[in-house]
């Protein structure tokens, strides 16, 4: 497969003038080629300024070299939150599952296809049904128990196989809650898919929830994952059209498909460094 760049840049900032200039001035003088280029202003006048580039650099270049001139020479001086990222850089994810296996198995799925920038390094989950599959993919499984009232034990062994390679991690149907200190000595982002189209029905049994109030659309939801429950930044969303005559299971059954989506295409897209965090909400580019 040919290579169509050599790096990406991901940049949030104070919007002013000046940036754009800044930034692809800096690129000419590295010799490099803008091939892609986005960016948006939340307010031209007091805003932030969000810029998704992609460039060239002839015979690969020194990716290192240039990260560290562009921190020195234009991050600095503009205050940037900022990343770069050379070609074929994947980054390492960890999947936590409990017994659901839809969004579990699309993932790996995808992985064996070559469809994810990142590479699995092991399967976590609190119920042991899903080994003999995720080992049958060539992934490492950890069967990390949630007895009552021990959560914060199993954190603490779910955060010792973490260690601190861990780049992202993927609740693909984790059905328990993470603490906020667990979060934030992970010290790497986590994706969580919620079977609602949030902000509705949020927390557990939605599908029942929204067979109660008789919805005509159900949806599923990827979202960074915070401290407050299933209200992270937002990167993806889908939904879908049903009746009156649907039963929470069929809901249910339905929104597997959805879900497995959405999950999916939330992960690309953070792998492919096209979601910047803004707050509650995210740009997504």
């Amino acid at each position: 497969m040919p290579v169509g760049y050599t790096a990406r840049l991901l940049v949030s900032c104070a919007d002013r003038p000046g940036i754009v200039a800044a930034v692809s001035g800096f690129l000419l003088e590295q010799g490099a080629n803008i091939v892609s280029s986005h960016q948006y202003s939340s307010d031209p006048s007091g805003g932030r300024f969000f810029l998704r580039t992609e460039f060239f650099l002839p015979d690969g270049g020194d990716v290192e070299k240039v990260r560290r001139a562009f921190g020195a020479e234009v991050a600095e001086s503009f205050g940037m939150t900022w990343e770069m990222r050379g070609w074929g850089e994947r980054r390492r994810m960890v999947i936590l599952v409990s017994r659901y296996d839809h969004c579990l198995l699309d993932l790996l799925w995808r992985r064996r296809r070559g469809e994810l920038e990142a590479d699995v390094l092991a399967v976590i989950s609190n119920h042991p049904d899903l080994e003999p599959e995720v080992r049958a993919a060539g992934v490492p499984f950890h069967h990390v128990p949630v007895q009552d009232g021990g959560m914060e034990e199993a954190e603490e062994a779910m955060l010792e196989l973490l260690g601190d390679d861990v780049e992202l991690l993927v609740l693909a149907r984790y059905m328990r809650i993470l603490s906020a200190g667990f979060l934030g000595r992970l010290n790497a982002p986590a994706i969580n898919i919620h079977h609602s189209f949030l902000p509705a029905f949020a927390g557990a049994s939605p599908y029942l929830r929204a067979h109660d109030r008789g919805v005509k659309l159900i949806g599923a939801t990827a979202h960074y994952v915070t401290e407050d429950l299933d209200d992270g930044p937002i990167i993806e969303q889908d939904v879908l059209r049903v009746d009156h005559r649907q039963s929470p299971e069929e809901l249910e059954r339905l929104g597997r498909d959805v879900e497995r989506l959405v999950l999916a295409r939330a992960v690309e897209l953070h792998l492919d460094d096209r979601v910047i965090v803004d707050g509650r909400r995210t740009v997504v580019f």
